[in-house]
């Protein structure tokens, strides 16, 4: 059985998550509602730094 786990979007940080809370941030400031998505790997790429990610993973463009 597979579940389809909703992803989330952190509202400060723009990170996806799985969860309600945001476990960079610490606050419930989460939504469903975002477009676009960029997997940063390294924190010194031009992408990182014109979007201000200073760590990596996955985050929304526009939430």
């Amino acid at each position: 059985m597979i579940l389809n786990m909703v992803k989330r979007a952190c509202k400060i940080c723009k990170r996806i998550i799985d969860k309600t809370t945001c476990p960079v941030c610490q606050v419930n400031e989460t939504t469903t509602s975002f477009q676009g998505v960029v997997l940063i790997l390294d924190t010194e790429s031009a992408i990182a730094k014109k979007l201000g990610i200073t760590a990596p993973g996955k985050y929304a463009i526009r939430v």
